[in-house]
């Protein structure tokens, strides 16, 4: 089972069918999903700012990763 999949089954279905109470609680989890995000972004991004000078290779390493990743897979510009 894949880091996706597990986040998916412990949120729960997110896509609306047309039936109100299920559609209710699948936005409650659309949201949380969207929460979940959010935090994963906050953090990655808090880890590549305060990393972005560091002469350690390692550490420049994952600050650069995480600014490609950023702007060339979600088009978030800094």
């Amino acid at each position: 089972m894949t880091h996706v999949e597990i986040i998916q089954k412990l949120v729960g279905e997110i896509n609306p069918i047309g039936e109100t109470n299920t559609d209710n609680e699948r936005f409650e989890n659309l949201k949380t999903m969207c929460d979940l995000i959010e935090s994963l972004i906050s953090e990655i991004d808090a880890m590549a700012y305060k990393n972005n000078n560091a002469y350690e290779y390692s550490r420049k390493r994952a600050s650069d990763y995480v600014k490609t990743f950023m702007t060339k897979n979600l088009g978030i510009s800094e």
